[in-house]
């Protein structure tokens, strides 16, 4: 029953999250009357907050990971069984499919559309690396020196990177591949989501390496 649990906490909060990032989206560049800038602040303010909230929410219950770089490092520094995560990983992927839907529904679109939105080049794969790699840190280090500031941190990180990279920082796997469902703001192209999820992969290694490395000993 625990498990099942968890898994609940992870499908809602994951969906949630992607209904937060799609539908701001949405909302925002329908209000922002074509200003780009004012529609990506809309985004990022509506997710760092949303952010805050679910893993204030669901972070008792299965750890708020909404994110398979999180759920992977788990597994890397041996705190989650590769049977446990990979249902981890499958309740991420629904929820974040069921986020874009919903997101969808509320502001009356088809429920899937394939992706539009370009974003590739090795300047985006890079701004993935780094995404990732600074999420993963902010998360691993914070956990462990302060765990009743993750939400703000992770919250926090995010808002920023949302401006810093020049990929708008998707730093998740599942985030990618549901944003390529969405023909809105917040997509991008099926053909390029490979390359940021190999790059957010890479990003998230380099930071549990560096964390172990931290961790040990002097």
């Amino acid at each position: 029953m625990k498990l099942e649990k968890e898994l609940v906490a992870e499908f809602l909060g994951t969906a949630l999250l992607l209904a937060t990032v799609v539908g701001s989206g949405i909302m925002g560049e329908r209000l922002a009357g074509g200003n780009v800038a004012i529609a990506l602040l809309a985004n990022t303010l509506a997710t760092g907050a949303a952010l805050i909230a679910l893993i204030s929410t669901f972070g008792p219950a299965s750890g708020a990971h909404f994110n398979p770089l999180v759920t992977l490092s788990e597994v890397a520094l041996k705190r989650m069984t590769v049977a446990k995560a990979s249902a981890y990983l499958l309740a991420q992927l629904l929820g974040a499919i069921a986020g874009v839907m919903a997101a969808h529904y509320m502001f009356e679109l088809p429920l899937l559309m394939a992706s539009s939105h370009a974003r590739t080049g090795v300047h985006q794969w890079w701004s993935e690396v780094v995404a990732s790699f600074g999420l993963l840190s902010v998360i691993l280090n914070v956990a462990r020196n302060k765990p009743d500031s993750v939400p703000v941190a992770v919250g926090a990180y995010i808002t920023a990177a949302y401006w810093f990279t020049a990929s708008t920082s998707f730093a998740n796997p599942v985030v990618t591949v549901a944003r390529s469902l969405t023909d809105t703001f917040s997509g991008i192209r099926a053909e390029d989501v490979g390359g940021f999820i190999l790059s957010q992969l890479v990003g998230a290694a380099a930071a549990v390496v560096l964390f172990k490395w931290t961790a040990r000993p002097v």
